[in-house]
């Protein structure tokens, strides 16, 4: 059984991989980071002492969906004690991408932006579908709760990197005024309400035709399934970057 922390651990997610642990054989959830010392469905949340905490927890990966800040404090003490750490948190600027590759080098590391398995899946079909209708128009849309603070989602930035691999073309964050699409743009909007889980959609029209193709997450469970089937996958691992993928493949 594979020994899991969670960071981030009082936050939307950070619960919600916690609860999901408590109900499979393959993890379980045995210390939890935040900011205030607590308690989560019986797990033990520390606020200070992570690298002390990862040892005497005997933690196997560390689950993670929390801030970029906290996040790379999280990967020097996975890196002090050999810990594999699964990373779930988007909003990174470079230089934090970077310290995550310079974390690879010394323990199994695997971020991904988005944990569903049908998202996968989207991701390949959105390349199949932009390669085949190569002159068709393009738009991209995402929505979450209110309380997402990086927009467009990291999931919607993954989305647009695969279009970007097949088409030339230039995002525009939303349109105001005298606006006229060009040729060459993929028009790339987000939504904040509620406690939208997280929608996404890519429209291809052309040729007096639309195609739509799109995920709705119907409960936040989706993706604490997908972090601990990467936290599983991730055990025993070398050291190295990996992608979730990979999991979905195996």
């Amino acid at each position: 059984m594979t020994r899991v922390a969670v960071n981030g651990a009082a936050g939307r997610m950070g619960r919600t991989v916690i609860e999901t642990a408590a109900g499979r054989d393959d993890v379980t959830a045995v210390v939890g980071f935040g900011t205030e010392q607590d308690e989560i469905a019986g797990v033990p949340v520390v606020a200070e002492g992570i690298a002390d905490a990862l040892t005497e927890h005997e933690v196997d990966v560390v689950v993670d969906f929390a801030v970029p800040e906290a996040t790379l404090a999280l990967a020097e003490a996975c890196v002090e004690t050999g810990v594999g750490l699964v990373v779930g948190t988007t909003g990174f600027d470079e230089g934090g991408l970077a310290a995550l590759d310079d974390a690879s080098d010394s323990i199994p590391l695997l971020k991904a932006t988005n944990f569903s398995r049908g998202i996968q899946v989207l991701q390949r079909t959105v390349r199949e579908a932009v390669r085949a209708l190569d002159d068709y128009d393009l738009e991209l849309m995402e929505s979450h709760h209110n309380g997402k603070v990086d927009a467009p989602s990291g999931t919607a930035k993954s989305l647009l990197n695969v279009v970007q691999e097949e088409r030339d073309v230039e995002p525009v964050y939303g349109r105001e005024g005298h606006a006229p699409r060009k040729d060459d743009e993929i028009g790339v909007f987000a939504r904040r309400a509620g406690d939208i889980r997280g929608e996404h959609a890519l429209i291809l029209a052309g040729n007096d035709e639309v195609l739509s193709l799109s995920h709705h997450a119907e409960d936040r469970a989706v993706f604490a399934a997908g972090a601990l089937d990467a936290a599983a996958w991730l055990t025993d691992r070398e050291a190295g970057r990996y992608d979730f993928g990979e999991v979905v493949d195996a």
